[in-house]
């Protein structure tokens, strides 16, 4: 006979109490999962990925239906509004940049000249908020992987003088060979194959502004960055960055990606080969070459102002002294509005990424409430303005909190719910950073899955969602969900779904609602998050970092002051 998921979830509870090293729980009796209708998590994604609602932009009408209906959802959930000011809305303040999308990017040695097209060849936008940026026969320097890590004792950079100049950069870690066995990477040395911050985009971008470069271009290659080009081309529309004081101006003038094949004509224009370039940037002695390469373009911008909008929800927990701690759910609920046609289509409908999660957030509110009594710890329902666009709604609560980071346990990040059916496995990114993934081994034992890491942790995607500004200021937080160990399908089908996805759908017009989904992987998922936040809410103690963890150190020192 099949065991139920309560006498699944009682038999974990019995194995924890054996010994298990995880996290403590109240002694409360055991609850079951919660019932959560697919077709209602379905019906949110209908609309929020409908014409309608025109793909969802920051700063359009897809973004006042989308601020209007999430508000709705969580009054008619029951909860109360999030903000302390009594409203379900915090204003998120961006800057909006349009680049002239006719500039030309022009490499010159010499007499020789090299025009690249703006989308075809390269993508590039300034986040300085000014109507005209440059860069004007700009002395290229390729840096490798453009990575400083005392901790690796890496530097790419070796003392270059990068002022005014501009940066070629790999994308990805260094891929540094294993002394033990050269066919795998040293999983000592920026984490194996898995991708560290250093391998990120942002990061290169980050670098050029700190060594103060005129320029960074980052080549693009699909394998390491996790996505074709066609992704990076979708940012050719409006650009969006938190409005800070001082325009920006702090950032390099110029950031953008170019093609390997423009990347390789480049470097045969500088008299240097590519592949050798590229094969020296992963040993330690790497220095930066001077390309003898002048780089030139102008970017002619329309700018503008806007209040996008975070929509908080709260659920106001049961224990007098305890209601004022917060475990927080996110979900970004923007895409890219009306871009680049597509096989006849301008609208990015974003139905798995994200109304997936929307409504996944939606309908978790609507669970908890319906509890007899509410966890002992408050609950935060948190939709996130500007994914898309560097996470910048999470950052945004994350450096500008409604309620203070110090006395928020958690953050359960929900980004692309599962619409492929149920999984024997649960994948959890970054898995052994937290005792936030006990609790998520835990509860899938309870339903009877296996915790596994990232099956493509060279992808970075701890790095690539909202949970990661709040994990950045030291609160423990949660990627995961899904799995590829699909219930009745081959070995290799989760794998597959995955790679299709990522190259037919995401971040086109066609993430749309398709009538093959199977939203029982969704609803297993929902449970799941569902169970993790509310045995952190019950908790005895605050959920903490890893030993090594990269954010521990941030943690333990917010704590030790709140104290």
């Amino acid at each position: 006979m099949r065991q139920s998921p309560f006498g699944l979830f009682l038999l974990a509870l019995i194995f924890l109490a054996g010994g298990c090293a995880g996290p403590k729980t109240v002694k409360t009796e055991p609850i079951d999962f919660p019932s959560i209708a697919a077709e209602a998590v379905l019906a949110h994604v209908k609309i929020l990925a409908s014409d309608e609602y025109e793909g969802r932009a920051p700063g359009t009408k897809g973004e006042d239906l989308t601020i209007a209906y999430i508000t709705d959802q969580f009054k008619k959930a029951g909860l109360q509004p999030g903000n302390t000011n009594g409203s379900y809305i915090q204003n998120v303040p961006l800057a909006g940049i349009t680049a002239d999308p006719g500039a030309e990017l022009v490499f010159k040695k010499g007499a020789v000249e090299q025009k690249l097209l703006f989308k075809d060849d390269y993508v590039a936008w300034t986040k300085r908020f000014i109507e005209r940026a440059r860069m004007e026969n700009s002395d290229m320097v390729f840096v490798g992987y453009a990575v400083q890590a005392p901790e690796f004792n890496w530097d790419d950079y070796k003392g270059v003088d990068l002022k005014g100049k501009t940066m070629v950069a790999l994308i990805g870690d260094p891929p540094v060979p294993d002394p033990a066995d050269s066919s795998r990477l040293d999983p000592k040395v920026f984490g194996g194959r898995a991708m560290t911050y250093y391998g990120r985009w942002t990061y290169k971008y980050e670098m050029g502004a700190k060594l103060g470069a005129a320029g960074v271009l980052i080549v693009h290659e699909t394998e390491p960055a996790g996505y074709p080009f066609s992704v990076v081309q979708s940012k050719v529309t409006e650009q969006f960055d938190l409005a800070a004081p001082g325009k920006n101006m702090g950032r390099a003038g110029i950031e953008g990606w170019i093609t390997l094949e423009q990347a390789k004509r480049l470097f045969a224009l500088a008299g240097k080969n590519f592949d050798d370039l590229k094969k020296s940037a992963a040993g330690r002695e790497f220095k930066p070459v001077a390309l003898g390469v002048k780089a030139s373009l102008t970017l002619h911008n329309k700018l503008r102002t806007i209040d996008s909008r975070n929509v908080v929800g709260k659920l106001e927990g049961s224990d007098p002294g305890l209601k004022n701690e917060y475990v927080l759910y996110t979900s970004h609920w923007d895409h890219f509005g009306i871009g680049p046609e597509v096989n006849g289509s301008k609208i990015y409908h974003g139905a798995v990424d994200n109304a997936t999660g929307v409504g996944g957030l939606i309908e978790l509110a609507r669970a908890f409430k319906r509890l007899p009594e509410p966890p002992k710890r408050s609950l935060l329902f948190l939709a996130v303005t500007a994914e898309e666009q560097g996470l910048l709604g999470s950052e945004y609560y994350a450096l500008n909190p409604i309620y203070p980071l110090t006395k928020t346990l958690a953050v359960v990040n929900m980004d692309a719910l599962n619409v492929y059916g149920k999984t024997k496995d649960l994948t959890v990114t970054g898995l052994g950073n937290s005792d936030l993934d006990d609790y998520a081994g835990q509860v899938a034992a309870a339903q009877g899955r296996e915790v596994k890491p990232d099956p493509m942790p060279e992808k970075g995607s701890y790095y690539r969602s909202d949970h990661f500004p709040f994990a950045r200021q030291g609160v423990p937080a949660l990627a995961s969900g899904g799995g590829v160990d699909y219930i009745g399908k081959p070995a290799e089908y989760g794998r597959e779904v995955r790679e299709k996805y990522t190259v037919n759908d995401y971040h086109k017009p066609s993430d749309v609602v398709r009538p093959d989904w199977d939203m029982s992987g969704a609803v297993q998922d929902l449970q799941y998050y569902w169970m993790v936040g509310y045995r952190v809410a019950q908790a005895e103690k605050y959920p903490e970092w890893k030993p090594g963890a990269e954010f521990k150190a941030k943690r333990d020192a917010q704590l030790k002051v709140a104290r």
